[in-house]
């Protein structure tokens, strides 16, 4: 596993601990070293978030923000604010996820990224074995060199604050700009950058997005509830919205015959695009409280999607239209939240767990098999994308911990 170098804690930290009350922090109980966990916990996120771990002991604790903030001028002030969350959110098993046991075999292979406190996220491969990530707080992007460990980090134009990377097929590096309101592509030899602002300021968050066969970027704006295409020869965005206000559209792939689909996180939906006309069909879920992060599609054309409101794995047959479902591991509150299908197995995670875990379901047996995501010697994050290497093996992330995750499945 490649080891972190020691940055400062990022600015835009600053700007994000502007915006929460003071009730955001009243979770946090009376003790000594409270406000020093209030003012440097409170620079990047929320302090409502540290009830809601895992838990850990003074060394968990450590570790854990070590790679959010550098402390390490100042080890009184460290060890202080470790003794007090160890004192209070000690190890607790409340979230634990249900771990299932089979026969498949995985590792993980870990990378630290350089920016502390930049949260890094949706990690994709390039055609040369490298792989890009963003770290959306750290309004950055990067590459890691699988081979050497070599990591290169490139910041954005200001207020990009990436979601996502995704790579075109001559490698190029496209990220959408979530509050920029914008497409950002990446020169990686110069560092320079071409910006595609939304034709419509209501089009204000672009969230995921995926290449078509014929080089065209269709992207999901989740809270405008719009779905964007781009066509790079001229520049030119299409915006069409979902018939269904607050349908959220989130994951976006594309099928063998060249249509996106799309998934709703805040209704029980799944978009059918048509790729010419920008028509729009939605396909009706079950239950009225089930909502999708993600989709991905199979070989076979088959669409599987995480019915995160209801903690499901779910299967849409586009050809009959059969809709089937079956319980996640860890019951209605887990979350699902990433998916991939990876040579005819589904792989998923229960990011409501604590650790987060990482499922596989086999479709011929319909049995599942699961396993504890790792952030070096701790548990945190949470697995927001995932998608296939080249060669079978799964990228994901703990954001939590800055960390970069190769799956590697051995049979």
């Amino acid at each position: 596993m490649n080891m972190f170098w020691k940055s400062p804690i990022i600015g835009v930290g600053v700007l994000i601990a502007a915006s929460f009350s003071d009730a955001a922090n009243a979770t946090l109980p009376e003790g000594k070293g409270r406000s020093l966990v209030q003012t440097h916990c409170s620079a990047c996120h929320n302090t409502n978030r540290i009830p809601q771990s895992l838990g850990y002991s003074h060394k968990g604790w450590l570790e854990l923000m070590g790679t959010m903030v550098d402390l390490s001028n100042d080890p009184a002030q460290r060890d202080a604010m470790a003794d007090y969350l160890a004192k209070h959110f000690p190890p607790s098993q409340h979230r634990a996820p249900t771990i299932v046991e089979g026969k498949t075999q995985i590792t993980f292979q870990e990378w630290v990224v350089p920016t502390l406190g930049q949260r890094s996220r949706d990690p994709a491969e390039a055609p040369d074995g490298s792989i890009w990530w963003v770290g959306q707080w750290g309004n950055i992007a990067g590459r890691i060199d699988p081979r050497s460990g070599d990591m290169r980090e490139y910041t954005l134009p200001p207020g990009t604050m990436p979601h996502s990377v995704t790579l075109d097929p001559s490698g190029g590096v496209w990220l959408t700009g979530n509050k920029n309101a914008s497409i950002v592509k990446l020169n990686p030899a110069s560092g320079d950058t071409t910006v595609y602002p939304m034709p419509d300021p209501a089009a204000r968050d672009p969230h995921t997005a995926v290449f078509d066969a014929n080089g065209i970027l269709w992207f999901t704006l989740q809270h405008a509830n719009r779905i964007g295409r781009l066509d790079p020869t001229n520049s030119k965005i299409q915006l069409v919205t979902l018939p269904t206000p607050g349908s959220r559209p989130y994951g976006i792939k594309i099928d063998a015959s060249g249509v996106p689909w799309v998934a709703c996180n805040g209704s029980n939906c799944l978009i059918k695009v048509n790729p010419k006309t920008l028509t729009l069909t939605e396909v009706t879920l079950p239950h009225e409280s089930t909502t999708v992060r993600r989709l991905d599609i199979a070989a076979d054309g088959m669409i599987w999607y995480v019915n995160s409101g209801r903690g499901r794995l779910g299967r849409y047959n586009p050809a009959t239209g059969e809709i089937r479902e079956w319980p996640s591991p860890s019951g209605p509150r887990s979350h699902p939240y990433a998916i991939a299908v990876v040579e005819g197995s589904v792989w998923y995670n229960e990011s409501g767990m604590r650790p987060d875990s990482l499922v596989r379901f086999d479709p011929e047996t319909e049995a599942f098999q699961s396993w504890t995501i790792p952030s070096g010697g701790i548990y945190s994050g949470i697995v927001r994308h995932m998608r296939p290497t080249r060669d079978g093996d799964i990228l994901i992330h703990q954001s939590a911990t800055n960390r970069i995750i190769r799956v590697e499945i051995k049979n």
